[in-house]
């Protein structure tokens, strides 16, 4: 809502800072329409990818959310105010500069998602690749993105200004908007393809581990034009209009800076560390981007169905929704807030997993991502470590899928690294049934929660496990004790998966 805010008053504002270079009623120069078109659906892309929730930029990176608002929204206010009371400063910025400027925030952008990007193992041989908390030189390119996007107002304001000067009809002004829109949607399918490389074939494959592709680009298109249409304009003179006038204007800017601060700092909320105790209530919950059965929203619905059983511990998957392709919605964010657990996201989302978040009641430590051979999904598994009293647990959150062989390979890894884990918790979406080699491997070393209670897969209510339903697992170590093991089927689970949850004590 505050982007969308700022962004009328942008538009407004960006429209005042150019005069036409010949205000004296003769034909005005119309060159650069189309170009200038193009580069407001640019600028309105931009927004739509980075900069309408730059919350995303948290998930990117594992920076501060709160700091990363912040920020953003302060050279925001600051910027806006210095248009409303000095209109004609930014007129007055040399074509040079504003062309490095640009190529600067290019820059920084495509390098915050590299900075982020891993090689994945080339094949199935290849050793896992570990991820940890990033070290602090991976954020400079961040700092440097946040210090130069104000950049694109200026850029907006040219190309506004072009089409202001040259007061175009609707037909003039439509093959820009609709080359524009074009560029748009095929932006958004090369994000899209970088998460779904193995499915669209040949097309697809070329997108694997690209998610920096569409913003170069994009911003390149925008660097480009604005160096090109920035010599069709002059600065417009300083206005005369009282300051006193513009009061209102800079109030209800500074209002919603302040409410932004506000909400900001209300989305990182945990409760108190639960008692020492020797059980768990530990939950694999496969929400589908927080989408029920028949793919409409259904994210309260989830979080009600989350109260009811009141886990210690979610695993959750298919939660990779904080990306342009599925709206920057981010729901693990929304559900660790609600509940006041700890969290943690796992893989980036430059990375191209569906996600592999954990959420828990008690401290997350030792947090990390492993990724393992794919060669359809990405396959990043999340480890985290819990101490309840005494014990010390030891996480693993899973989504594999692909191949035979790349799932294989993910069981290799899970056992090598659990190998030396008194007290494991294995959960998630397998995407292995009960007959499959990768499955059979991780239970002979593992008991199985469902399994235990009920050897049939059918339990005292005549719910049948023991076929193609059954993806979703829960692992543990054999000394550990599973008090009850439920499964919630869809439509009821609020997914196109079965939820998942069991009590484990010891």
């Amino acid at each position: 809502a505050w982007i969308g805010w700022l962004l009328a008053l942008l538009l407004g504002v960006a429209l005042t800072q150019f005069k036409w270079k010949d205000d004296t009623g003769e034909p005005q120069e119309r060159t650069g329409i189309t170009s200038a078109s193009v580069g407001v659906v640019s600028i309105l892309t931009l927004f739509f990818f980075l900069l309408s929730s730059p919350g995303v930029i948290a998930r990117w990176t594992e920076g501060n959310y709160r700091l990363i608002v912040i920020t953003f929204s302060s050279l925001s206010l600051l910027w806006l105010l210095l248009t409303l009371y000095y209109p004609g400063w930014v007129g007055k910025i040399n074509p040079s500069l504003l062309t490095s400027w640009n190529i600067m925030f290019t820059l920084s952008v495509v390098g915050t998602i590299l900075a982020h990007t891993i090689q994945f193992p080339p094949g199935p041989g290849s050793p896992a690749v570990v991820v940890c908390s990033p070290a602090w030189y991976q954020q400079i390119p961040l700092i440097l993105m946040i210090i130069t996007f104000p950049v694109i107002f200026v850029d907006l304001g040219i190309f506004t200004g072009i089409i202001s000067r040259a007061r175009p009809t609707p037909r003039e002004m439509a093959p820009g908007f609709l080359l524009g829109s074009l560029f748009l949607v095929l932006l958004i399918f090369m994000n899209i393809f970088s998460n779904t490389w193995g499915y669209v074939e040949p097309i697809s494959t070329f997108f694997r581990n690209k998610f920096w592709l569409p913003f170069l680009l994009v911003l390149g298109l925008v660097t480009i034009l604005t160096a090109f249409l920035r010599r069709h304009l002059s600065p417009s003179p300083e206005s005369s209009e009282r300051k006193s006038s513009l009061l209102v204007p800079g109030i209800i800017l500074t209002s919603i800076f302040l409410l932004t601060l506000m909400f900001a700092s209300m989305t990182d909320r945990t409760v108190q560390q639960p008692p020492a105790k020797d059980s768990l209530v530990v939950m694999t919950y496969n929400i589908q981007q927080a989408n029920d059965i028949y793919g409409e929203k259904s994210y309260e619905e989830q979080l009600a169905l989350i109260r009811e059983v009141g886990p210690d511990i979610i695993g959750f998957q298919e939660n990779d929704s904080t990306r342009i392709s599925l709206a920057n919605n981010d729901y693990i964010r929304y559900y660790a807030n609600k509940l006041g657990y700890h969290t943690y996201y796992g893989p980036k989302t430059v990375t191209g997993t569906y996600g592999t978040a954990i959420l828990s009641k008690y401290p997350l430590e030792n947090l990390r991502t492993v990724f393992t051979y794919s060669d359809q999904d990405e396959i990043g598994t999340t480890e985290a470590e819990i101490t309840v009293g005494d014990k010390r647990f030891i996480i693993f959150n899973v989504h594999p899928a692909g191949s035979d062989l790349a799932k294989m390979v993910f069981a290799e890894s899970l056992l090598s690294r659990a190998a030396n884990a008194e007290n494991l918790l294995a959960i998630g979406d397998y995407n292995l049934r009960g007959w499959e080699d990768a499955y059979l491997l991780i239970n002979a070393e593992y008991k199985n929660a469902w399994m235990d209670l009920y050897p049939t897969g059918i339990n005292e209510h005549g719910l049948d496990m023991s076929g193609e339903n059954r993806i979703d697992h829960i692992f543990l170590s054999p000394h550990l004790i599973v008090e009850e093991a439920v499964y919630v089927l869809p439509p009821e689970s609020w997914t196109d998966h079965p939820v998942h949850w069991a009590v484990i004590s010891w």
